[in-house]
């Protein structure tokens, strides 16, 4: 910039030891900055921390798992554990259910940028709002997701000492799964909460009451979507090919979009104008596609799954004749075919005796 504003020529160390001199130059280690530590929210259920940490919660004596965490920003209290196989969107409902019926609605939660919580890349046809979003949106709870694994510190914090007491203490225990890990946690968060867990700022307890009956929690904490309704009556949902069944309603459905409900037991409801409808699955079956995208903390649960399908015995192939393909179908009945000469020679003596005339030869 010297050379072409002012014609003047000059190597740049030279002018940065000019610049060292009159104090305005400053290193990379000047130059650096600090991330400053967020406070603590002031109140109870202001902000509850969530995460998942996938660890050898078991050592040796069982398959690594997840342990689903939920922390209070304002007193480091753990208000909900949870061992499960991966982190998914039922799991986090479930726990998400454990946690409003032992406390109530919080303001918000925060989380990390988990698919989760947070639509990677939303499109203008989507909404933007995971399937976790949308039941906290009908709760009236807020999500906030970190920029940084930093920016939510108090739980990653405590994922970091639950790593090394929590398996400590059920290894102490001889607890080697996750059903008897999970009636274990009960015991063991008191005894955390009393040592670790700080007064806050303010005595005030933001949690609301819940307010929802549990038939409704059902319908909240599942997995729903839109699908178009084809002129044969039928559906596609998750490789499912569903079909409803006739009636005065669903005749009316055709090219329109119903809603598609899929609980947590893994049944299918689908529904119109809050009608639940009457259909039948044309193919169960579900299985991992080729080249399917994964996520990491998904990993370990989908292969899992995968080796279990393989370890299944295969089918035995169901062979075809080529007359099959023609629509031949057995019946048991040989065919007679053709009759003979001789058989229709014999044929017509018999009918000529009965008619009491005499067979003229054959020339």
């Amino acid at each position: 910039m010297l050379a072409e504003h002012h014609s003047f020529n000059v190597s740049r160390e030279t002018l940065r030891k000019w610049m060292q001199e009159d104090g305005i130059w400053l290193s990379r280690k000047q130059r650096r900055t600090f991330h400053q530590p967020r406070l603590r929210r002031e109140c109870y259920g202001e902000l509850i921390q969530i995460d998942g940490s996938d660890h050898r919660w078991f050592e040796d004596r069982a398959d690594p798992c997840t342990l689903l965490v939920f922390i209070d920003d304002a007193t480091s209290t753990l208000m909900e554990l949870r061992f499960v196989e991966s982190e998914s969107t039922f799991t986090y409902f479930d726990a998400l259910e454990s946690y409003l019926l032992k406390h109530g609605r919080p303001v918000a939660f925060y989380s990390d940028k988990h698919s989760v919580f947070r639509v990677a890349k939303p499109s203008k046809h989507m909404t933007g709002m995971t399937q976790f979003g949308r039941a906290l949106a009908e709760l009236n709870i807020e999500i906030l997701c970190a920029n940084s694994s930093q920016a939510k510190g108090r739980v990653e914090r405590a994922n970091r000492t639950l790593q090394d007491r929590l398996v400590k203490e059920l290894r102490i225990a001889g607890v080697s799964n996750m059903d008897d890990g999970n009636a274990f946690l009960a015991g063991f968060v008191e005894r955390y909460n009393a040592k670790f867990a700080k007064a806050p700022a303010r005595p005030d307890n933001l949690h609301r009451a819940l307010n929802v009956e549990p038939d409704r929690l059902a319908e909240i904490f599942c997995l729903r979507d839109k699908r178009y309704v084809t002129k044969d009556l039928t559906l596609k949902y998750d490789r499912k090919r569903i079909k409803l069944e006739v009636n005065d309603l669903s005749r009316s459905l055709v090219g329109k979009y119903v809603d598609v409900y899929e609980l947590a037991d893994g049944r299918i409801q689908v529904r119109a104008k809050g009608v639940a409808l009457p259909h039948s699955i044309l193919n169960p079956e579900r299985r991992i596609t080729h080249a399917a995208i994964t996520e990491n903390k998904r990993l370990g649960a989908v292969l899992a799954f995968i080796k279990e399908e393989q370890d299944k015995p295969a089918p035995k192939p169901k062979v075809k004749p080529i007359s099959a393909k023609n629509g031949y179908k057995k019946t048991g009945c040989r065919s007679p075919g053709a009759p003979s000469k001789m058989e229709a020679y014999y044929e017509r003596r018999r009918v000529e005796r009965a008619a009491g005339t005499k067979a003229e030869p054959n020339i």
